[in-house]
């Protein structure tokens, strides 16, 4: 039976950050019916006992299907598209050589861009009376971000739509919502990657997405 046409009973745990916000626009591409658990970070729920039994990262997204229970913004994109996605082409076959794309772009996006910059700036910009001021790591972090951001830029300049080529993909949403981030805190985009960001974020499903990140 394909499992498209069953209804699962999904749950996404967390609202309000740019990696709650992947998990959400996944399911809103697949027009998968979910539940909303809107816990939100630095809340204390996510320490309650009945979330930390799910995830004792103690973090969010995360998903559950039936007793599967998946933590990481990536993996929940990742899995989603390759169990629900069918012929969408949301994660490319396994095996093929867009299949190794696929990873190579989500594996530079979570740690170039998200691990290693944005999330440094998260800590020490937008909640540096949490983790304190470090204006050199922050400075650091935005020459990171801008100069492996061209990477993408490369990629996308021989007139290819989507990041992987003709198709939106899991790899679009991690890389959209970085640029998302990056152009929140006035960092420096290209046309072409403002272009790209512009057109993905039009999408009916980002902007429903949009919507069901919301705490209410």
């Amino acid at each position: 039976m394909d499992r498209a046409a069953v209804k699962p009973r999904l749950i996404l745990w967390g609202v309000g950050t740019p990696r709650t916000m992947r998990a959400q626009w996944i399911l809103q591409e697949l027009g998968l019916e979910y539940e909303r658990r809107p816990i939100g970070s630095r809340t204390g729920e996510t320490q309650r006992p009945e979330y930390v039994r799910l995830n004792p990262r103690e973090k969010i997204p995360l998903l559950q299907d039936g007793d599967l229970v998946l933590a990481e913004s990536a993996a929940i994109v990742t899995y989603l598209g390759e169990t629900y996605g069918g012929s969408r082409g949301s994660v490319p076959p396994v095996g093929t050589p867009e299949r190794a794309a696929y990873y190579e772009w989500c594996f530079f996006t979570m740690t170039e861009l998200d691990a290693t910059t944005l999330y440094i700036v998260r800590k020490h910009v937008g909640l540096k009376e949490v983790y304190g001021e470090a204006p050199n790591a922050v400075r650091a972090a935005f020459e990171g971000f801008e100069k492996q951001i061209r990477v993408a830029h490369l990629k996308l300049a021989d007139g290819r739509p989507f990041i992987l080529g003709d198709t939106f993909t899991g790899a679009d949403i991690l890389l959209t919502t970085c640029i998302v981030s990056g152009h929140g805190h006035k960092l420096k985009l290209s046309p072409l990657l403002l272009d790209y960001m512009n057109r993905n974020t039009a999408r009916e499903a980002y902007q429903r997405a949009l919507k069901a990140n919301r705490r209410n």
